[in-house]
């Protein structure tokens, strides 16, 4: 047993005391070379009471309301001095080891400051799952994808991606991070409120020159959409302004205006489907999430860094790739 401990496991908490009775002992059996904590948010269920009566080894970190993923983990994270933070939803089963290859690269790549999981379906175990899969990467107009799944598409896992690869962002169902990297960032940006931030943040590290990566040997199980479902018009609105966000802070300045034009064009032409759909609350998001970002610019502009680099996309149209050529899964 490691006395001194190098990697914080944090868990963000807001009412998900059923979660935590379901998956907290996975993480605290399979994490001996981590100490746990759960950030909770405000809660206003069983959730502290429970970690207190039945996990006295889990530090409780208690935020005074609920900040959302963003600032909820950079209020937390502000308390916790382990030198890697592994950000970790609450609807995550881990396996044994999951923690053996992260801290081995971590401490051998110095360069490597962001590292991803492969992330499977709690629910389809032989599957990938939505959010994050075998690592993320993004094409020219901000969408991201990953290895595994594409839009609707989702692999099976057939260790196609059984290696260790370099990528562009890594889920925040599953995050770790260096602690000095994400104090350099400033954490995530507060703004997002919740979905998008993680790549934004892989975004602003990638622009000053840190590398992340995706390793297979490292498992875990998500549930995915258990605090906010794929059908929901609120998460329609914040990943489709939050999209635009990161692409005004992120791009290089010569493609700033054309992406982000064409990316406007594209989101129309997303409002449309929805109208044909009979989704109208996801219509009136887009149209929300718009203004919203309008009201955003000036402030965002600022966030701006001094780097931007011009190779942050692995394929030019995502979209053209897959609703156009076919190219349901990443290798194509």
């Amino acid at each position: 047993m490691i006395n001194h401990k190098k990697i914080a496991v944090v868990i963000l908490n807001w009412n998900g005391v059923k979660l935590l009775e379901q998956f907290l002992p996975s993480i605290v059996s399979f994490s001996d070379e981590a100490q746990v904590y759960v950030a909770d948010n405000a809660s206003t269920d069983a959730s502290v009471q429970f970690v207190k009566d039945n996990y006295p080894t889990v530090k409780i970190i208690q935020n005074n309301g609920n900040y959302g993923f963003a600032n909820g983990y950079n209020i937390a994270l502000q308390q916790v001095e382990e030198e890697y933070y592994c950000l970790l939803n609450s609807d995550v089963e881990v396996t044994k080891n999951w923690l053996t290859p992260i801290l081995s690269l971590f401490e051998n790549e110095n360069n490597i400051a962001i590292i991803q999981p492969k992330i499977l379906d709690f629910k389809n175990k032989e599957y990938f799952e939505y959010a994050g899969a075998a690592g993320g990467f993004i094409d020219k107009y901000g969408y991201p994808f990953c290895r595994g799944r594409v839009f609707e598409t989702i692999e099976k896992d057939n260790h196609q991606y059984d290696d260790e690869i370099e990528i562009f962002w890594a889920s925040g169902a599953c995050f770790f991070i260096r602690k000095d990297v994400y104090r350099k960032l400033n954490g995530f940006d507060g703004d997002f409120f919740a979905h998008q931030e993680e790549i934004d943040l892989c975004w602003r590290a990638f622009n000053l020159g840190f590398k992340a990566k995706y390793i297979s040997e490292s498992i875990v199980y998500h549930v995915g959409g258990a605090t906010l479902n794929e059908g929901n018009p609120k998460k329609t609105f914040l990943n489709f302004r939050n999209s635009l966000l990161m692409l005004l802070k992120n791009l290089p300045k010569n493609k700033l205006f054309p992406i982000l034009f064409m990316r406007l064009v594209l989101d129309g032409i997303a409002g449309i489907k929805f109208i044909f759909q009979g989704k109208f609350k996801h219509f009136f998001a887009i149209l929300k999430s718009h203004f919203h970002f309008y009201h955003l610019i000036s402030r965002n502009l600022k966030k701006r860094n001094a780097s931007q680099k011009e190779n942050y996309f692995q394929t030019k149209s995502i979209v053209y790739n897959y609703f156009v050529k076919g190219g349901k899964v990443f290798e194509q």
